[in-house]
This record gives C-alpha cells, structure tokens and sequence, in this order.
C-alpha cells in the first residue's frame, strides 16, 4: 500500500434518501435509521443530500432535526442545499434551530446556481421575480451574513409587548464556523476559501485545465487553501463513492459490480457544456479500496471524508456498506471511532 501521507481523521457517509412515492415515510424512517446506525458504528458524520421534485429528501433540515433528538454525537450535515431554491434570511433560521437542538452538531453545506430545471419550475418558485433573482455567490454571502450574526434589518427593541432584534434569532454561536461550500470548480474553491467557509469536492468536477479527475481535484483542494485565512489547516471533505465488500454476500457484489460498471463510462471524458468529470465508484475489498484511495493525490491532502453511499441499493446493502466502511475501510486509511479515542 502506498505510504501514508496522515491517518484520516473524520469518517462520514452521505446519503440520498430515497423514499417509494406512495409510502414517503418508511423511505424517511430508513434514513434515520441509517443515521443512528451511524453513530453506533463509530462514524463522525452523516450527511444528507437534497432533491427537490424527486423522490429523494427534499427537506434536509427537516430531516436532521429529527436525526438531532434520535442521536447524541454524530455531526449532522447537508451535501447540499442548493441555494437558488432558498430565502437566506429563513434558511438561517432553520440552521440556527436544528443546530441548537442538536447541540451545535449541524454542518450545512450549501452551493449556488440556477435551480435545476429553472425554465420549467420557475413560475412556480419565483412567479414575480424570476427574472430578477440572482443565483450567484451573492446568496451564500448573504447566508453568510445572517448565520454569523450580521444586522438582517435597521430595525430593533420592543414595540408594544413585542421585542425586536435587528439579527437572526435565534443565534447559534459557532454554527458560522461550520458552514461548507460544495464546489466542482476552481472559482467556487477560491470563493470558499477567501469567505472562510469549509470545502466540499465531491466526485464530480469541472475539467477546466485538465481531464484527470484527481489532478482537478487536487487543484481544488489546493487553490482553496491557498485562499483560505487557515491555509494549511483550512477543512476540506471529500466525497467519493466507495463500496466495500468484505462482508457482501455473493448477490450483493455482483449487484455492486454491476452498478458500478453502468456508471463507468460516463469516468472516461468531460460532458456537457460545463465539462464536468466524474470519479469512478470504487468497489472491492477495504485494503483494496484503500490503496486505490492512496493512489489518488487528492486524496492524500485532506484527512476528511464523506463516503457516498450509492443512491438506489436497498436498506439491509446500506447496513452491509456502512458496517465494512467503520469497521475494514475506516482503520485501513489510520481512522479511529470516535468512542476509541484518546
């Protein structure tokens, strides 16, 4: 195996959570459930992705809020909540709530952009000021702003029997420190690092300079330290595929093999206008993901992950998924549970 540059330090899994449209609820009770999993297992985080108009969470913070009164250690995280879908003002609010309920254990992670397909739920969103909103970095400034505490209004102190505050209330001290940025591209990196934020990099990027998925990354990594006031020790997450066998049933690794040799493909070159690369889902043994995962220089510059958990398996894979990661993967790459450390 190739040497170590660090031992990981954070072990986190993310999901989709998807749900039968007929029976929404038990597809929610199989994510909280995965949660709690989590946390005995050891994990650090757990971390919810966000569909909108699909049949996957669509309501994160909702989500989490629960999981906040079902577990008592594990870090809670959004990967993402795309911003063009959102009010700032009230999605700091919803932050702040949830992460006070959880004792200060939230971790939202945001991106900006269009809503994705805009021309066709727009009338719908934004009826009035479609036209007129901006979907740049200008709303995550403004999230910024509000969850750490910066004046919303002019206006404060008490009217009648009401009181006033001129900040978002309620106010969550530290949850401004652990606001994270999903970015895919070299822009969005310098962005989060120059307003302090944490960085995201996921398995999709821009091949903007070049088309080895790990060299992208890598840059990203990099520009976004090098902007960042922490530089060095500035937090970044990444967020790759990875499906450990050791303990799968036979059924289960030809349906894991199968699953990622579908998706291979699209690995081989950029697509669309945007040129976006994808990262090959890694399946195997934990020593075999491992040193696939050591091989990679992105990789060995960070000592944070968020493992994706595949988007369509069944309840019992992800049990079988997370329980191989905290217990083969996890001390393969030098991670410790939480509960084994010093």
């Amino acid at each position: 195996m190739p040497l170590r540059t660090r031992p990981l330090r954070k072990l986190g899994f993310l999901t989709i959570g998807l749900f039968d449209g007929a029976d929404p609820r038990a597809g929610h009770e199989s994510t909280l459930e995965i949660i709690e999993l989590g946390e005995r297992l050891g994990f650090d985080s757990a971390w919810l992705r966000h569909r909108h108009l699909q049949y996957g969470i669509s309501s994160p913070v909702a989500v989490l809020a629960a999981a906040s009164q079902r577990t008592t250690r594990i870090e809670l995280g959004t990967a993402v909540i795309p911003l063009g879908w959102e009010n700032p003002l009230r999605l700091a609010e919803d932050l702040a709530t949830v992460d006070l309920l959880s004792g200060g254990r939230l971790n939202p992670g945001v991106s900006v952009g269009p809503p994705m397909h805009f021309d066709q739920v727009k009338d719908a969103l934004y009826p009035d000021t479609a036209d007129a909103e901006d979907f740049g970095y200008d709303r995550v400034s403004r999230l910024l702003d509000f969850v750490r505490g910066r004046p919303a209004t002019d206006f404060s102190g008490v009217e009648g029997f009401e009181v006033f505050s001129d900040r978002v209330q309620p106010h969550a001290a530290g949850l401004g420190g652990r606001l994270w940025y999903g970015g895919g591209s070299l822009g969005s990196a310098r962005w989060a690092g120059e307003h302090g934020m944490n960085f995201l990099t996921s398995s999709v990027v821009k091949a903007e300079e070049s088309e080895d998925f790990a060299e992208i990354q890598l840059s990203h990594v990099r520009a976004f330290r090098a902007r960042h006031p922490d530089g060095e020790r500035a937090r970044v997450s990444q967020g790759l595929v990875v499906i450990p066998t050791d303990s799968a049933t036979p059924e289960q690794r030809a349906k894991y093999e199968a699953y990622a040799e579908k998706r291979t493909p699209r690995t081989a070159m950029p697509h669309g206008p945007a040129r976006l690369m994808f990262a090959p889902d890694l399946v195997g043994t934990s020593a075999e993901i491992a040193e696939r995962l050591y091989a990679q220089a992105a990789f060995r510059e960070i000592d944070e992950v968020a493992f994706a958990l595949p988007f369509t398996f069944e309840h019992a894979d992800y049990v079988q998924i997370l329980t191989d990661i905290a217990t083969g993967l996890g001390p393969a790459l030098g991670w410790q549970p939480s509960a084994h450390r010093g």
